[in-house]
């Protein structure tokens, strides 16, 4: 299973039996292009400051989506502002983010036909495995945010996008009787280095404008 940062947010984002969105689907695909974009910053190819996005290194990263989202970042300069990109990306990081877990064997893709309208595609998992190994991305961050463990970086954005976004509830169900678990997720953000932390702020405040209701 995928350990990428916009791959476990996916998993945590959607439902593993139907494959649909637990959140307002334009509140996900805000989360989901949030950690495209922290994926290259990860990868040092991009910064931010200042709410302006920058290209640091031109190099193709080897992964083939963060690829592309830097190509596009590369092709139009005179696009700095990260709300901007985030509303862009936002639109098709659920297809995209799926596809490379479908490469990757975790999810599967279904078509859906309905009346009147184009076909839907979702990414789900369609095996017991694969529901086994989605369901352990929110369970093994609720383990450690109750166990109160020390947190990579690439967890500090996840707890942080969950915080964000609205997946609270979901990642911490059942385990209410521990507080700080919960008192810890808005503030995972203050340890991230500054350019991680603009697009985690630059997120929630753009899901604020966006009605985010619980699918369940």
């Amino acid at each position: 299973m995928a350990q990428v940062l916009a791959d476990q947010y996916y998993l945590i984002a959607h439902e593993d039996r139907t494959g649909r969105s637990r959140l307002h689907p334009r509140a996900t695909g805000l989360g989901l292009a949030a950690a495209l974009l922290s994926e290259l910053v990860l990868e040092g190819r991009i910064g931010v400051t200042d709410g302006d996005l920058f290209v640091l290194d031109r190099h193709p990263p080897a992964d083939a989506l963060e690829h592309d989202i830097l190509d596009l970042l590369i092709a139009q300069p005179q696009h700095r502002d990260v709300r901007t990109w985030l509303a862009f990306l936002s639109q098709d990081a659920g297809l995209r983010v799926g596809e490379r877990l479908m490469r990757l064997g975790a999810v599967e893709p279904i078509v859906r036909r309905r009346m009147l309208s184009s076909p839907q595609i979702t990414y789900m998992p369609n095996s017991a495995q694969q529901r086994n190994a989605a369901a352990w991305a929110s369970t093994r961050l609720a383990n450690l945010l109750v166990r109160g463990m020390e947190l990579s970086v690439v967890d500090q954005l996840l707890v942080s996008l969950v915080s964000a976004t609205g997946l609270t509830r979901h990642v911490l169900y059942g385990f209410e009787q521990y507080p700080h678990a919960f008192q810890y997720l808005p503030n995972a953000a203050f340890g991230l280095p500054s350019d991680l932390r603009e697009i985690i702020e630059y997120t929630e405040a753009s899901i604020g404008s966006v009605l985010t209701v619980g699918r369940r």
